[in-house]
């Protein structure tokens, strides 16, 4: 085995030669300027092999699962998400407008039509949107909508709803959302409809969810072994140590090939730069979209908790309300019956002063006697 990337993949550079091709070009050294000095050494890295490079990078990542170019890839790694083998034969026109309110936080994003007439929107986010179920049905039922108008257009009389398709949501997570954390051994989670009967009906709807953080964390856990050919694809994707890369040619050799690709574009420094660079800019935006959806978020859920709060005091002041007016209510019953005593009690004091005078006028006619 392999002790380094470099013994591996001798195309990989050195420092000095990076740096002299940097500081021979007055771009490259103001844009290798602009960088802090933690991202000069993570794109060294990248380049001389001291760490492997980061496929989700999206130049990087288009280039070597692109369905135009090697078209192979993506349909075994579609074939292992899937359990099942497929081929891809078409790449669909996306949805324009989604890509421009979203593309920031995507990798890919590309619809592939295989040979059975399937459809799978396969997806990578860099950090998972909020939401994600919500999202992801609404963005099924709008690529179900354009398949059945298609066939629809295309067979007009002849077309039946039997001819629509399953259709695959597919996305895999760099940074997952908060939800897949609850289950933190689990990595790929399958979602489909089913009834509460036992009834089987088609549903073309099949969502497949991919968390490579998690995936990550428990394979680190598992002394970085990987198990199956989806393990490997994973590790392709989120691993840059250069030792477990070594450990996936040696165990999956076919995966050396699309390392080659990936170094052969390191050589172009002035390439690998704008790479780089975009993938820096992507990351700042991207952190603070998410801190904006979070704190949008957290906004809602205080507005919401206000009002219900609001609404639970409103509820107590009006029975705080009930009952003051019927202390009120009581209170002037009590004066009512103070006045009614006092009322009695001068009577019964004149009828006292009534009777002493009535005995004292008897007590003075005896004594007259």
């Amino acid at each position: 085995m392999a002790k380094n990337l470099k013994d591996c993949f001798p195309m990989l550079q050195s420092r000095e030669e990076v740096l002299k091709r940097i500081d021979g070009d007055k771009s490259l050294r103001e844009t290798y300027q602009s960088w802090k000095e933690g991202e000069r050494e993570a794109f060294f890295d990248m380049c001389t092999g001291a760490r492997g490079v980061k496929m989700l990078y999206d130049g990087f990542f288009k280039e070597v699962m692109s369905p135009e170019y090697a078209p192979q890839r993506l349909s075994d790694f579609l074939s292992v998400v899937l359990g099942a083998a497929v081929r891809v034969k078409n790449v669909l026109p996306n949805d324009t407008t989604r890509l421009t309110d979203e593309s920031s936080l995507l990798v890919l994003d590309i619809v592939v039509e295989f040979e059975d007439g399937r459809i799978a929107n396969v997806e990578v986010q860099k950090i998972g949107y909020l939401f994600p179920g919500e999202r992801s049905a609404c963005y099924s039922a709008d690529l179900l909508l354009r398949q059945y108008k298609r066939l629809r257009d295309e067979r007009k009389k002849q077309f039946s709803y039997r001819d629509i398709r399953t259709v695959y949501t597919i996305v895999l997570f760099e940074h997952s959302p908060e939800e897949f954390h609850a289950y933190p051994g689990v990595y790929r989670h399958c979602f489909e409809q089913t009834s509460d009967t036992g009834l089987k009906l088609k549903i073309p709807q099949k969502f497949v969810y991919i968390a490579l953080d998690i995936f990550k964390k428990k394979q680190h856990n598992e002394g970085e072994k990987i198990h199956n050919r989806l393990e490997a694809w994973l590790t392709f994707f989120c691993r840059d140590e250069p030792e477990v890369i070594l450990r996936l040619i040696e165990e999956y050799p076919e995966f050396k090939a699309l390392y080659e690709d990936v170094y052969a574009l390191c050589r172009n420094v002035e390439g690998l730069m704008e790479i780089f660079s975009k993938e820096l800019l992507e990351m700042d935006r991207n952190t603070v979209k998410l801190m904006i959806d979070r704190m949008q978020e957290k906004i809602n859920t205080q507005e919401e908790t206000i009002k219900e709060q609001s609404q639970t005091i409103q509820a107590k002041n009006a029975a705080l309300e009930q009952k003051n007016a019927a202390l009120e209510q009581k209170d002037v019953a009590l004066e009512q019956k103070d006045a009614e005593l006092e009322i009695a009690k001068q009577q019964m004091q004149c009828q006292a002063e009534s009777f002493e005078q009535r005995i004292a006028e008897l007590e003075r006619k005896l004594a007259e006697r």
